[in-house]
């Protein structure tokens, strides 16, 4: 019988987030402004400001901003932000069950850690849209309903020395170049190499510092949050100087006919990403290289072996008075045939397709609000008509303008 993890750590979430909550009102002043030294003692030294939330992960030029910070009491020292955005989007050749243009909110969350003494733990909690190159539109509260309900990510942190941690509850997957969320990423859309990753899932996850330059992770997980705990992943990160390269992989040593929105038909295969990225001064410039490749599964239902071999390169400069531009090329192609019935369609496109795009991102942040546009351009070849753009899918291109107008909070909006 299967245990409902997500159901049990929601609950628990949802708890602790309320209790942090209601603490958090009692002391509106952040912990990091000292109290009043007595007149006759020597006036303290003001602690540094907060920092960033440590768990979390910002790939493209958007600054985050430094957490609120409170004594919660039992709870110890919470750190905590939150993010509010919208989102519009107008497009051509939509399908037939698609619009040309389509608005939401894009994220109502509430990010809140413990990120000190020997257990910590994060909750990630409330709305949030995961738009997608060349996928339908799906609003945000259907987004919540059909993906990692409204707790997406929770989970509890063990320090078991300097340079080991252990992870435990609904975790980020350590797969892949983009991040879940819009706010995390070059680009608002995520690309079609994406797409093809996990998102989030549900296990255990080992954290190991090694040496002066090397990182690695190592997750049993759920894999596409399937419930079944057969999936294995891992990332290793060498770092030195402005040069960043990463090495993730992940495999499921079984398979499963089990299909969600959440846990499509990759759930059934293995994939592997080199990551390399050049951060210096206003510029991030970062390839990638990925590979799916998916067995011969009659339970999954895949007839016949078949894979997705794609890369990218995102490149973002940034320009003075909060302006950038984030521009992001891919390119993917699966093996098999349209014409070869058992061959699996994994992109979308039909079985043996292929797909290009170039997504344009200008940017403007000034503190905790921001602005920004993706103008995207998708083509799809060796595709089944049918299966592409346009009221009878037979349409090779698709061209995107999306809008997504947001601010983030934390300490900016408590008084000093």
């Amino acid at each position: 019988m299967q245990i409902n993890l997500l159901r049990i750590q929601q609950a628990i979430a949802a708890t602790t987030l309320a209790f942090a909550i209601s603490a958090g009102a009692q002391t509106p002043a952040p912990a990091a402004t000292p109290a009043p030294a007595p007149a006759a003692a020597p006036a303290a030294d003001a602690p540094a400001a907060p920092a960033p939330l440590s768990t979390f992960v910002l790939t493209g030029p958007l600054t985050w901003v430094p957490p609120a910070t409170f004594d919660a009491g039992p709870f110890g020292k919470l750190s905590v932000n939150g993010i509010l955005t919208g989102f519009a989007q107008f497009q051509t050749d939509s399908i037939q069950t698609d619009n040309a243009a389509d608005a939401t909110l894009t994220n109502g969350q509430v990010f809140i850690q413990k990120a000190d003494g020997n257990y910590q733990w994060y909750v990630q909690a409330g709305a949030y849209q995961l738009p997608t190159l060349s996928v339908p539109f799906l609003t945000a509260q259907d987004t919540v309903k059909d993906y990692y309900g409204a707790v997406p990510v929770a989970f509890l942190k063990v320090l078991a020395g300097k340079t080991t941690s252990f992870e435990i509850g609904e975790l980020p997957t350590l797969m892949g170049a983009e991040s879940t969320f819009t706010y995390q990423n070059f680009n608002i859309e995520r690309g079609i190499i994406w797409n093809q990753e996990n998102a989030i899932n549900r296990g255990i996850q080992v954290n190991q510092a090694i040496g002066k330059y090397l990182t690695a992770s190592f997750s049993w997980n759920d894999g596409y949050y399937s419930n079944r705990y057969s999936f294995l992943s891992g990332s290793a990160t060498f770092t030195k100087g402005p040069h960043t390269l990463v090495y993730d992989g992940m495999g499921n040593l079984a398979s499963t006919a089990f299909e969600t929105y959440a846990t499509p038909i990759q759930n059934n295969g293995a994939m592997h990403a080199v990551i390399y990225t050049y951060t210096k001064g206003p510029w991030i410039i970062s390839p990638y290289f990925q590979y799916g490749t998916y067995g011969k599964s009659y339970k999954a239902g895949i007839a016949k072996s078949t894979s997705a071999t794609g890369g990218a390169v995102n490149v973002s400069y940034a320009f003075k008075s909060g302006f950038s531009l984030p521009v992001r090329f891919e390119y993917l192609a699966s093996s098999g045939s349209k014409n070869d019935e058992s061959s699996v369609n994994l992109l979308g496109f039909g079985a043996g397709s292929s797909g290009t795009t170039i997504t344009l991102t200008p940017t403007y942040q000034k503190g905790g609000m921001f602005m920004r546009s993706d103008l995207a351009y998708v083509h799809a070849s060796s595709f089944t008509p049918g299966d592409v753009f346009g009221n009878y899918g037979t349409v090779a291109n698709q061209f995107r303008a999306v809008l997504e107008f947001g601010f983030i909070f934390g300490d900016n909006i408590v008084k000093k």
